[in-house]
């Protein structure tokens, strides 16, 4: 594979609660948005090394069992998250506002597989092969996170997937 077709590896973090694995699926063509994410770095990552095809693990996080449920595709590559300019959203950003201009972005993702068995914190703890892997490591909080191909493909061997 050429430098131009190379793909990148994701994990984002969503708390079930807010928007899960199965909400994606239920959304239309089983894409949205991802919006709200507020936090530099994590933007860093969707405006700058986002790419259309690039695989993404969804996790839930802050949940009794934090786990990856299902595997996504981005569809469109980041553009401006315009719920930073809304007072009525969640996501508003006072700052942004006063700016007339949203410094945040977004990405499209679309859910391709569902795991059959959630690769759990617990499990990825126990795998010698996930050592490194950026979840696991004491005060990574970012939302959206790298994950290296062999990190993604031992996921994918833990869980067994099924395609949507």
């Amino acid at each position: 594979m050429s430098p131009k077709e190379s793909k990148n590896f994701w994990l984002m973090k969503t708390e079930p609660n807010v928007f899960s694995f199965e909400d994606l699926v239920k959304a239309p063509n089983r894409t949205t948005h991802w919006e709200g994410v507020r936090n530099y770095q994590a933007r860093n990552f969707m405006r700058d090394s986002f790419k259309k095809g690039d695989q993404v693990l969804i996790y839930h996080s802050n949940v009794d069992e934090p786990a990856v449920f299902g595997i996504a595709t981005v569809v469109r590559e980041g553009y401006s998250d315009p719920f930073a300019l809304d007072p009525k959203s969640k996501y508003f950003d006072e700052e942004a506002k006063k700016k007339g201009e949203s410094p945040w972005i977004m990405v499209d993702v679309k859910a391709t597989h569902r795991f059959k068995n959630p690769v759990t914190r617990e499990q990825l703890k126990k795998e010698p092969r996930a050592k490194t892997i950026m979840v696991l490591q004491r005060g990574a909080r970012l939302s959206v996170q790298p994950v290296s191909e062999e990190h993604f493909n031992l996921i994918l061997e833990l869980g067994s997937t099924q395609k949507l």
